[in-house]
């Protein structure tokens, strides 16, 4: 039985956006940069002035995220674009509250 719980020493563990068996180079492109812009966007939240970079990659990541999610094919891409969107929309409003889109 503990077989089940751990790859055997055949199974190799792949991470992958492409479940269903087909490539989606521009789907996955739009996860991984709505996931790097939320990212941007939420660690620029802790630094002094970082409002501005906060700001413009929220922005910009919530609104790339909103489209890839909307074309987006496999379970881990919606996964992605999830997670990058709740980054962009709290490093966009922690952004505007600090001082807005302008230095």
């Amino acid at each position: 039985m503990p077989h089940i719980l751990q790859p055997t020493r055949s199974e190799r563990i792949r991470l992958t956006l492409n479940t269903d068996g087909r490539s989606h180079p521009v789907e996955n492109g739009l996860a991984v940069a709505t996931l790097v812009c939320g990212l941007v966007s939420f660690a620029a939240t802790f630094f002094p002035g970082g409002h501005v970079i906060s700001s413009w990659f929220g922005a910009l990541g919530f609104g790339v995220g909103l489209y890839s999610q909307y074309v987006s094919a496999t379970t881990p891409q919606r996964s992605l674009n999830i997670i990058g969107l709740v980054a962009a929309f709290v490093g966009v409003a922690l952004g505007i509250a600090r001082g807005g889109f302008l230095p």
